[in-house]
């Protein structure tokens, strides 16, 4: 729902209409998207639309930036020590 949302506004009806469920459960889906900030609805009369709110993700998509730059860090890290302790490791197998 959100990546339809990304494009433009859309009502309850076009955004529950891709998925196999009903207009109840797509407006339950929507009410949890809202309460986390991540969509509005306006209503007019019996047509409720909704609109992306991005700020949130912009937040979630920093911290995750934030800590894959943290892990990648130790990964080469790790990568790099066990590069260096490849030829330690290849002398100690005898032949057999």
């Amino acid at each position: 729902m959100l990546a339809d949302l990304a494009s433009r506004e859309l009502t309850v009806s076009e955004l529950a209409e891709p998925f196999d469920m009903s207009l109840a459960a797509a407006s339950k889906h929507i009410k949890v998207l809202e309460r986390a900030g991540l969509v509005r609805r306006t209503i007019e009369g019996r047509t409720h639309t909704c609109r992306l709110e991005p700020a949130p993700l912009k937040a979630a998509d920093q911290w995750l930036r934030h800590y894959e730059r943290f892990w990648s860090k130790r990964l080469d890290a790790l990568e790099a020590l066990l590069q260096a302790d490849k030829p330690a490791r290849s002398k100690r197998r005898t032949p057999r």
